[in-house]
């Protein structure tokens, strides 16, 4: 399906969507509940297409033809935008030699070494599929390192669907997640109190994202709390660098805060939507990690590691950090201005490039839902409880078309009041 460049429809119809419900119906009688895990929109507004027909650059089609700007991007892992020309010719560069071989192919050991190059606190690397599979590898790490049992992590903070921290408890034990230990986010004090001599690791995320809630960047002084917390007792300091990785900074999240952590986690968008994660960690760690048995079927294959490498060459030489933070800078601004020319009261907070827009006052976020619903039905899309992502190929004219929807969607709510 070719997207169209020439703008997008004042108002997209939604009365008629009838791909999306045979595949819902379809979906329903095969899928359980039809459908799963953080891509279920069930709980979003009816407006909201289940399925997805393609993408580029910066525009997504649902598989009944709609066109929206997307500032989701795959929830994270686009970052220089769907189908980038560069990444796609070396995946497919790749793909024509082989993709899951009997072994490795040398673009493993060009990605350790080039990851390893990129940021300061990796002396090696191990690479998997999942954000998941890559912060429970950094604690298992932290654990045969230590001989220690307990994992600090904060409370409400998501590193995961796995039964040690899935957000929904359905299913799992008390055993699962007895070893974790709980503080809270910025709060050093609390850190301090639920540390123990059996602490093997601080798990923390560079900023606060909890899906939500307003995000609360991180307090210098917190993060050197914690690096001073696990010098003295031989705990690990592990980043959860999932989500953040390569789109805060080129290279760790934290390095601009000068603390370097023992283990970082990584995926989302480190393979611009190739599946893809890795663990990073310093020579302290390196000889724990060789201990352990770790593995699956899929985390060898070649053509996501050819794609990481491109994004990696793209990310340094054309300043995609930059590009993003611009956007994402521009587009909180004509929300802002919005906002007030409208009389409606709002926060944004955390980065530009992952922003968060939330309504005062709006506690069920029953505003939020109005708002991101009549967005989407002028062809933005975007989610009215979890941040927000920015891709490097967002344009101006995309720009444009997003805060047109925006200014009517704060239209609505001003009128329904």
């Amino acid at each position: 399906m070719t997207l169209r460049t020439s703008g997008l429809p004042t108002d997209v119809d939604n009365r008629s969507r009838p791909r999306d419900a045979e595949l819902r119906v379809r979906a329903r009688a095969v899928i359980p509940g039809g459908m799963y895990g953080h891509l279920n929109m069930n709980a979003l507004p009816s407006e909201y297409p289940q399925f997805f027909a393609s993408g580029r650059g910066a525009r997504v089609v649902d598989v009944d033809g709609r066109e929206f700007v997307d500032l989701m991007c795959s929830w994270g892992p686009v970052l220089l935008g769907h189908q980038h020309p560069e990444v796609e010719e070396a995946a497919a560069r790749q793909a024509a030699l082989g993709d899951c071989l009997d072994g490795p192919s040398e673009r493993m050991v060009e990605l350790a070494e080039r990851l390893v190059a990129v940021v300061a606190h990796a002396d090696w690397a191990m690479l998997q599929k999942n954000g998941t599979d890559a912060t429970t590898l950094c604690c298992t790490i932290a654990r045969a390192a230590t001989g220690k049992r307990k994992i600090l992590v904060a409370k409400g903070a998501y590193h995961g669907a796995a039964p040690w921290c899935t957000p929904v408890e359905t299913g799992t034990t008390s055993e699962d997640r007895a070893n974790l230990v709980r503080y809270t986010y910025n709060d050093l004090e609390s850190v301090r109190a639920a540390f123990s001599d059996d602490v093997a690791a601080i798990l923390v995320s560079p900023f606060r994202h909890d899906a939500g809630f307003d995000q609360e960047l991180v307090d210098p002084a917190f993060a050197r709390g914690l690096r001073e917390l696990c010098d003295a007792s031989g705990a690990a300091l592990i980043l959860d660098d999932v989500r953040c990785g390569m789109r805060l900074h080129f290279g760790g999240s934290w390095e601009t805060i000068g603390v370097a952590p023992d283990l970082s986690a990584w995926s989302k968008a480190i393979a611009n939507g190739h599946p893809l994660a890795a663990v990073l960690g310093n020579d302290r760690f390196r000889d724990a990690a060789a201990s352990l048995f770790t593995t699956g079927s899929f985390w060898f294959s070649s053509v996501p590691m050819a794609a990481s490498l491109a994004t990696l060459t793209v990310l340094q030489r054309d300043d995609a950090v930059g590009r993003m933070v611009a956007m994402g800078d521009a587009l909180r601004t004509g929300l802002a201005e919005q906002s007030e020319r409208w009389g409606i009261e709002v926060l944004q907070t955390g980065p530009s490039q992952m922003p968060y827009m939330s309504f005062v006052g709006d506690v069920d976020k029953a505003m939020a839902n109005r708002f991101a619903a009549s967005a989407l039905r002028r062809g933005l899309y975007l989610h009215p409880r979890h941040n927000w992502f920015i891709s490097a190929a967002l344009t101006d004219a995309d720009l444009e078309l997003a805060l047109s929807a925006t200014d009517a969607a704060f239209s609505e709510l001003r009128a329904a009041d």
